[in-house]
């Protein structure tokens, strides 16, 4: 069943005759089609994907399921769709306001011939969080590139290079290993930034002694590696080492309580258990992890705010840390693919702690 097929479906349980997509993340999801620009609309029916010319030799060779038609300064979006809405009979038409603007509901809701315009994130939401056959394997790919990248990476650091030139080399490894490009911008901190958990790379230069932090991924084929190590330079510290393997441990933890039907909340608190009776609960301050497919963050979430069950096929990532003001801090970051009786890490990267 194409994505297609799997929007129109859900459209008479939320209501709508159709679907209009506007964001490039569910572009991409419904279209297996990657553009700037565009709208896909989906009946119950029928799907029609309307781009402008930049896109539409490439859109003809990769988009099943879906006509095509072409927007020019003459032809807008809104005239295609309008088109559409008109033909079809559409009513209740529904739209991504977890992504539109302001400006553009405003336009909308002026421009388009429908009845009503319905806020429909959640449609798109739900679907993304189950993972098919295809999505998984490109997300593996994905991880096995960053992998490449972190083993590339090792080798390279040692006491004066910086946490920028660190984070260049593994993007530079990922692009050469067959990354289209970064999931985001890589998080690279040692020595005392580490406690910052989302610190920016900074011409620091690694010491003797120091904890570095790498957080980065890469895409593939449209979708998202996301992975976190934490390595040692020169030698540790026993509170180090303490620190390290219990962020370890929690990871562990985390990863055994995940399974369908178990809440976000119900994972986080297996993981942040564990930090706790270590005496370093209030130095784990974010959530144990976050979905990850098109994009590097998305439904469903392993965190305090998640009191739904996770679905079988949620892929997630599992990332808990330990961050000491002003001194250090530890990550560790797999992904898991959530299964019925339980989950499959799709992350082989080493866990134990490595002193360069």
């Amino acid at each position: 069943m194409s994505r297609f097929q799997k929007i129109a479906e859900k459209l008479a349980s939320y209501g709508l005759d159709a679907m209009m997509i506007t964001s490039e993340p569910n572009r991409l999801y419904a279209a297996q089609f990657h553009s700037t620009a565009g709208v896909a609309l989906v009946t119950r029916e029928k799907s029609w994907f309307f781009t402008d010319s930049r896109y539409m030799e490439a859109a003809r060779k990769q988009i099943d399921g879906a006509e095509l038609r072409l927007n020019t300064t003459d032809v807008t979006l809104n005239d295609l769709t309008n088109q559409v809405i008109r033909a079809q009979g559409i009513q209740k038409l529904g739209f991504e306001d977890q992504y539109a603007t302001v400006a553009e509901y405003n336009v909308w809701k002026e421009k388009l011939a429908c009845r009503e315009l319905v806020p429909a994130s959640g449609l798109l939401s739900e679907l993304r969080m189950v993972k098919d056959e295809e999505e998984i394997k490109s997300l593996v790919c994905a991880q096995r590139i960053a992998e490449k990248a972190l083993q590339d990476v090792l080798a390279f650091i040692k006491p004066g290079v910086t946490e920028r030139e660190i984070s260049a080399y593994l993007q530079y490894r990922m692009l050469c290993h067959g990354a289209e490009k970064m999931s985001f911008e890589p998080i690279v901190v040692s020595g005392a930034n580490g406690s910052m958990p989302h610190g920016v790379p900074s011409g620091k230069k690694v010491e003797d002694g120091d904890f570095i932090t790498m957080d980065f991924g890469c895409v593939w084929g449209g979708y998202c590696s996301d992975m976190t190590r934490t390595v040692a330079v020169g030698h540790v510290t026993e509170e180090m080492e303490k620190v390290y393997y219990t962020v370890l441990e929690a990871q562990k933890a985390g990863i055994a309580a995940a399974r369908a039907g178990v809440t976000g909340r119900a994972v986080h608190e297996a993981a942040a258990k564990v930090i706790e009776d270590a005496g370093y609960g209030e130095y784990f301050g974010h959530g144990f992890g976050h979905g990850v497919g098109v994009e590097i963050h998305e439904s469903p979430r392993a965190a305090m705010t998640n009191d739904k069950p996770l679905p079988a096929g949620a892929v997630i990532s599992a990332e808990p840390g330990i961050y000491l003001p002003g001194r250090f801090g530890v990550r560790i970051e797999d992904v898991i693919v959530v299964k019925e009786d339980g989950c499959v890490d799709i992350t082989e990267a080493p866990h134990e702690l490595i002193v360069l």
